[in-house]
Parts: structure tokens; sequence; C-alpha cells
């Protein structure tokens, strides 16, 4: 079961991040090109939440059932295991709530400027986070 849900986790989160990324750049080239914020923007923003939110979930799940997750303070000298024991999932749990803040934020704007800025700057640094602390030697 584990190295199910490890797999699961891993493949999930390709899926996650380029949903984000491109709720991402879709932000930019609306802010950048002043155009009006429709229900298609709302939706690739919703679908990068949902994706993001369901690979914490994974991660949290992962987390509880492997021995690596619940032995964290015997791990702090070691680089590697501090970074998928504490580092990953620490930093990435701040990087998901400043997505969620960022779509709670541009349910209150108006306006189409405010909406695509408050996406491109919340889901950019949830982005910058999250690719900070990806384990990449034990990804590919």
């Amino acid at each position: 079961m584990y190295n199910f849900i490890k797999q699961f986790h891993s493949g999930w989160a390709y899926l996650a991040l380029l949903l984000l990324a491109f709720a991402v750049i879709n932000a930019i080239i609306g802010f950048t090109s002043k155009k009006e914020f429709t229900a298609k923007d709302r939706k690739i923003s919703l679908f990068a939440l949902i994706g993001t939110h369901t690979q914490l979930l994974i991660g949290l799940i992962l987390y509880f059932v492997s021995s690596k997750g619940l032995a964290v303070l015997g791990q702090m000298s070691n680089p590697e295991l501090r970074l998928t024991s504490l580092e990953h999932p620490l930093i990435n749990i701040i990087a998901i709530v400043l997505i969620t803040i960022g779509w709670s934020k541009h349910k209150k704007l108006i306006n189409s400027e405010a909406k695509f800025k408050t996406f491109a700057v919340f889901y950019g640094l949830g982005l910058i986070l999250i690719l900070s602390r990806i384990p990449w030697n034990l990804w590919f």
C-alpha cells in the first residue's frame, strides 16, 4: 500500500504542477494584456486549487503511513531525510495555504486586473515554494 500511495503522490504531482503552472501563466497573461476575467479563467484557477489540495491529501496520507514521516526528530542531521520528512511537507503546506488565500481573495474582488494580479502573486508564490522543496533526486 505504501508503494502505491508513493507512486500516486509522485504521479499526481505532475498533474498538480502542470495545472498550477498553467494557472500562473494564465494569470500573468490576463494581467499584462488587461483582458476581462472570465469563467474560463476562474475554472483554470479552480482546477489548480483542486489539484494542489488533492496532492496535499495524498501527501498527508503518505506521510503518516511512511516510517520516514513519523521519525522526524532523529533525522535533522541527514539533509535528504530532513527534506522529505520536514521541509517538503511544511513548505508545501505553506504554499497551498498561499494558493488557498489567493482563491479566497479573488472572490471579493470586482476588477479583472485585480483578480489576475491576485492569482499571479499567490499562485506564483505557491508554485515557487513547491518547486523549491521537491525532492528532485527521488522524483525522477
